[in-house]
């Protein structure tokens, strides 16, 4: 179940958001009734970022073994062929 919460909660209740949030569930947290941020575990954010971080780190290492250079506009047309 999606767990909405004033971000007030966050400073008054920590423990409880803590335990949500452990039990790997995210919590969304309002300011004034709109969105404001989202609360993760960091296990819950290492699975969303850790392909992302992997990816990067190979293009680093395919940039340093080679000197070609390409401009953005060149890496999207390629991507969208």
């Amino acid at each position: 179940m999606i767990q909405i919460k004033p971000v007030s909660e966050l400073r008054n209740n920590f423990p409880a958001i803590e335990k949500v949030v452990s039990s790997g569930t995210p919590v969304y947290l309002t300011k004034n009734g709109y969105g404001s941020m989202v609360v993760l575990s960091l296990e819950k954010y290492a699975e969303l970022t850790d392909d992302i971080e992997f990816k990067l780190d190979e293009a680093d290492r395919a940039a340093a073994l080679s000197d070609e250079r390409l401009s953005h506009k060149e890496v999207f047309e390629r991507h969208r062929r």
